[in-house]
């Protein structure tokens, strides 16, 4: 009977001495689990502080934006360390930029939703959509936050294409070579010019809300590029469907900037440092409207990038009058002394492009490019700038399209109009499975 109750005793205490041990352990790895989720909580935080800055005024949108206006001088790009000792250049340098007698970009018309009740920042500051926790949360990882997958090529041993017959070299008047490699990530369908020296680009760019797949993003842009075989730098603008970034299908207006292959420079808007905005009227990310609609009105963003000739900054402006930015030429190696080929056209990001089965992801209006007007979408007054800082229709060009048959490109020129280029598709369908 003693045995039995020094048998529960021990057996008790062993209860209470291993109950204990568990509370501790318990105890140990809440406290570094709450020690982690702090950390990350103050990653974020820290992240939240440097995108976003102090105020001025803060306007409430209605499509649910919150509009921050920020002091000039205190904006994103000044965080770079190019930009240190920066000046803003206020206006680009005056010089007159001759267009052809068929040049529209002054007539077309596009608004932002957030200025739809009046909305504006003072002068002196710029309006920056505010990054939420929310949008954080939707990324990846906080480092990349706001960037493009990086531009992995692949190998002909991996390259999985939907149908075998792959897009073949281009050649241009003067000789040189086109070709694009396949991208395990990406699909484009553009018109493209090459083997000069550009110091800018145009076009009026057709504004769809294309389908768009959760973590996958369509846009319709303008690309100059220079560099060398596998490394190329990138400045880009345009309207792209981007859910997992800015939280929604709205098509927004979109600028972005790479020097290394989006493989760690650069970024969408202003997410990062780089580029320097002006304007106080328009908001980098923010949604357009209207949007174009088949049989319907067709809408349009007009976009011009040029080189300016004194300080080899890069000037977006939205036709030739509005200007909103631009990247420093600082920023670049190859770009700071010109592009050498232009793209206009779509893009498709998405894990399953040349893979079966194909996304759903659409391009342009969703419909091909043989749908022609007010079906697909399209690119007019293209526009290139060479030594003589006159905008003018390329010498050459030719259509690219890395999945014809899930997204197509197709310049359409008739005798005594200029062309007009168009570009899109609906990604999955029977002729691309």
């Amino acid at each position: 009977m003693e045995r039995s109750k020094s048998s529960v005793s021990s057996t008790l205490i062993l209860i209470i001495f291993s109950l204990a041990v568990n509370l501790d352990l318990f105890s140990h790895y809440a406290k570094a689990a709450t020690s982690i989720t702090n950390q990350t909580l103050d990653e974020v935080d820290l992240k939240l502080k440097l995108l976003n800055k102090p105020p001025l005024k803060t306007i409430k949108s209605s499509d649910g934006d919150i509009i921050d206006c920020i002091d000039m001088y205190k904006q994103p790009a000044f965080d770079h360390p190019a930009l240190k000792n920066h000046t803003i250049q206020m206006k680009p340098s005056d010089f007159e930029t001759q267009t052809t007698e068929n040049d529209t970009s002054k007539a077309v018309v596009f608004s932002q939703t957030w200025q739809r009740n009046g909305g504006f920042c003072p002068e002196g500051t710029i309006p920056i959509r505010r990054i939420q926790r929310k949008d954080l949360a939707r990324a990846d990882s906080l480092r990349r936050f706001g960037q493009k997958n990086p531009y992995h090529v692949l190998s002909q041993a991996t390259n999985t294409t939907t149908r075998n017959d792959s897009p073949k070299p281009v050649v241009l008047k003067n000789g040189t070579r086109f070709t694009q490699a396949p991208v395990s990530n990406r699909s484009v369908a553009m018109l493209v010019t090459l083997g000069y020296n550009y110091m800018g680009a145009q076009g009026n760019l057709n504004i769809w809300n294309p389908f768009v797949v959760a973590d996958e993003y369509s846009t319709g842009q303008i690309w100059l590029k220079a560099g060398i075989s596998g490394l190329f730098e990138s400045i880009e603008a345009g309207w792209v469907v981007n859910p997992k970034l800015y939280g929604d299908t709205a098509t927004r207006l979109f600028v972005y900037w790479t020097k290394d292959q989006y493989e760690s420079t650069g970024c969408f808007d202003l997410t990062c440092s780089g580029f320097v905005q002006t304007n106080p009227k328009v908001v980098l990310g923010g949604t357009l409207e209207p949007w174009s609609t088949e049989r319907g009105p067709q809408y349009e963003l007009p976009v011009t990038i040029t080189q300016d000739e004194n300080t080899g900054n890069w000037w977006l402006k939205l036709g030739q009058d509005v200007g909103v930015g631009y990247w420093p030429g600082s920023l670049f190696g190859y770009l700071k002394q010109s592009a050498i080929m232009v793209q206009w056209g779509g893009e498709v990001y998405s894990p399953n492009v040349r893979k079966k089965p194909h996304t759903t992801t659409a391009m342009g209006s969703g419909e091909a490019a043989s749908a022609l007007h007010g079906f697909a979408s399209y690119v007019k007054n293209v526009r290139i700038m060479d030594y003589s800082m006159s905008l003018k229709y390329p010498e050459w060009v030719d259509t690219w399209a890395d999945e014809d048959y899930c997204y197509s490109a197709l310049n359409q020129v008739k005798y005594g109009v200029e062309p007009t280029f168009y570009f899109g598709g609906p990604g999955k369908n029977p002729l691309c499975p």
